[in-house]
């Protein structure tokens, strides 16, 4: 089976009023198991980045005047997911977005449902804890994912997370206490957790040659940004 754990980062929240996307990252699972190859692009939007936007993942329009344009990148795209099942947090704003990006080529190609069968975690994750926070860091805390290092929303980042909140919320077992979505520090709920074999080696994150490159030119530029950067 062959899975691609998805995620965006846009200009803005409405598709509605225009806005557009600026990064996919992608991470490949090939029988629930992560399989090193990755599809990672910043794009430029022809547009600005609202500041709340910005505010969230920290991507200026300054960044990405340089990037490649959606369609430039749409034909391999479409062909690095086709056929895949797409596992996505909260589905309905990312593919949205994408179908948008779609429609707009010359050539549109066909939405995303009709080459992928797609997988909200997010109404997955409804399913199983109702009454619970279910966003990406609340499935981190409550399944012990470490994401410590994620002071900003990155779509390939955030894809590598949503890959091990996946695996874990749908493999073995274990209890974990847990309070509920209203505040109330004496309830809590057993969950059933998803477990890898412990036989297994544990999958290890391997960026791609053009992954790198992108990884380093956004670091690169956030230098230029701050007099102290923070990971000096």
């Amino acid at each position: 089976m062959r899975q691609i754990v998805l995620d965006t980062e846009t200009t803005g929240l409405e598709v509605s009023q225009g806005h557009r996307i600026i990064e996919i990252g992608c991470i490949e699972l090939l029988n629930r198991r992560v399989s090193g190859s990755n599809w990672h692009y910043y794009f430029n939007p022809e547009r600005e980045v609202d500041s709340g936007a910005f505010d969230v993942h920290g991507i200026s329009s300054e960044f990405l005047q340089d990037k490649p344009r959606f369609a430039e990148l749409a034909d391999d795209f479409y062909s690095y997911i086709a056929g895949a099942e797409l596992v996505i947090h909260n589905a309905a704003f990312d593919v949205g977005f994408l179908n948008q990006e779609l429609a707009r080529l010359e050539q549109p190609f066909a939405p995303l449902a009709e080459a992928c069968s797609i997988l909200d975690t997010l109404l997955l994750a409804r399913q199983k804890h109702p009454g619970q926070k279910n966003n990406l860091d609340a499935l981190c805390k409550r399944y012990g994912i470490d994401n410590s290092h994620r002071s900003l929303h990155g779509a390939l980042l955030d894809a590598r997370i949503l890959a091990d909140v996946y695996l874990v919320m749908t493999g073995g077992q274990t209890s974990l206490g847990l309070d509920s979505e209203q505040g109330n520090d004496n309830s809590s709920e057993q969950l059933e957790v998803q477990r890898i074999d412990p036989g297994q080696p544990l999958p290890l994150w391997q960026l791609d040659e053009l992954s790198q490159q992108a990884n380093c030119e956004y670091i690169e530029f956030l230098a230029t940004q701050h007099d102290d950067p923070a990971w000096k």
